[in-house]
């Protein structure tokens, strides 16, 4: 069996695995990184069946790209199938809008959904004498590890949780000869969840009742849900705006994905929706606003920052890790953010809160031990020597190759 991480091996995004199994050639994963310009994965040769783990772009970046080139079938659930078309067709926008387009149109994202075959948690896809199972990773609804069976397995991980969250149940070990896990957290553990919940929950009160709003830039697909769910209780005004609306109008309808889909509803029941610019510049003070772009690299969120940047009564409460090169990024290093082609200062308070959904370090090494697995090959991380040496202290025999390099296992 050979593998090959044609991406986000020594970093994160833009994770994509080739995979060579009896002359059955696989891919997992097609995706890219954000960034300005964006980074791609090497071009992947001729495959005979894809799979995608979930729907956010460093995951499914280039499965457009991979259908239109290729004409290849992507195996995927539902969730990640009509979400992950949402997100295309907004990053085709996003990018261009950069300046930096990708390398397809948004008649390919449409293109690309005839390719898309959809498979449950629990169900499995033969291929001549090999079987590939679908399991629920944690990370976001329908996200999925795939366990690949043949003379040996392998589980290609892509994004897992390990806890629960309240919008989805976390992930179990799937023991395997062979383990492809991600380490975006290698050498980095979360503050308990419910600590940083209370801390959240208490400065957006604090921020609404001194008079300003409580900016809470959030990603549309998950990020969103959970925050949105743990400020279900809260005794002030709580608004949504973005593409979290298109979002969650799907996720409601996926009983077998989310946690729970009435909690779900009852949310969006007290949750006000933003649905245009003239209710935007509504919003008063004393209120708090869940709007995308998680990074603040475009999306309403800007609007709400450029009308409150020098309001001191005002916080921005960021929820998710703010990759390189992004305004979040440059907002917690700076002060300021991009608007346009303007830097602009940002003077209100900003305040960070860590609701991955990624397992963290310990959760990592946790998981690997329940899988038990012979061999495990490190991807998705830029810190992967801190996981890489806690697993060899265990015994464990651990590969990080780098981008391109042709393992054997």
């Amino acid at each position: 069996m050979q593998l090959r991480l044609l991406g986000g091996a020594s970093e994160v995004g833009s994770l994509c695995l080739y995979l060579e199994e009896n002359g059955v050639r696989f891919l997992f994963d097609c995706g890219l990184t954000p960034s300005k310009p964006p980074k791609y994965p090497i071009k992947p040769p001729p495959v005979d069946l894809a799979f995608l783990t979930h729907a956010h772009i460093d995951h499914s970046g280039m499965i457009p790209w991979l259908c239109a080139q290729q004409g290849v079938d992507v195996i995927a659930t539902q969730p990640t199938i009509d979400i992950g078309k949402m997100l295309l067709e907004d990053s085709v926008k996003v990018s261009s809008s950069e300046g930096y387009p990708v390398p397809y149109e948004k008649s390919d994202v449409r293109v690309m959904r005839r390719y898309f075959q959809e498979a449950a948690f629990d169900e499995s896809v033969e291929v001549g004498n090999i079987e590939v199972m679908v399991h629920t990773a944690g990370h976001i609804p329908g996200a999925a590890m795939f366990e690949l069976i043949s003379d040996k397995s392998v589980l290609f991980t892509g994004d897992i949780n390990t806890l629960d969250t309240h919008l989805v149940n976390g992930t179990s070990p799937v023991e395997c000869d062979v383990l492809v896990i991600e380490s975006t957290y290698s050498g980095r553990n979360h503050p308990p969840r419910s600590k940083t919940e209370y801390e959240f929950i208490e400065k957006t009160r604090e921020v609404v009742e001194r008079g300003g709003l409580a900016i809470i830039p959030a990603f549309a697909v998950g990020r969103s849900q959970e925050v949105l769910m743990i400020l279900m209780n809260s005794d002030f005004e709580v608004w949504l705006d973005g593409m979290g609306r298109a979002v969650n109008r799907e996720f409601v309808k996926m009983n077998e994905y989310v946690r729970s889909v009435e909690k779900l509803r009852k949310t969006m029941g007290r949750t006000r929706i933003v649905r245009n610019a003239a209710e935007r510049e509504a919003i008063g003070l004393g209120q708090a606003v869940v709007t995308t772009s998680g990074m603040l690299d475009g999306g309403p969120v800007l609007d709400y920052l450029k009308e409150r940047r020098n309001d001191p009564k005002s916080a921005v409460l960021l929820t998710g890790f703010q990759v390189e090169d992004t305004n979040g990024r440059r907002l917690l290093e700076t002060g300021e953010i991009m608007y346009g082609e303007t830097p602009m200062k940002i003077d209100c308070e900003v305040g960070f809160y860590d609701f991955s959904a990624h397992a963290d370090h310990s959760e990592l090494l946790r998981f690997v031990r329940e899988c038990s697995p012979e061999t495990v090959v490190l991807c998705h991380g830029d810190n992967r020597e801190a996981l890489a040496a806690d697993l060899q202290a265990e015994d464990f025999t651990v590969i990080s190759p780098e981008e391109g390099e042709m393992v054997n296992v």
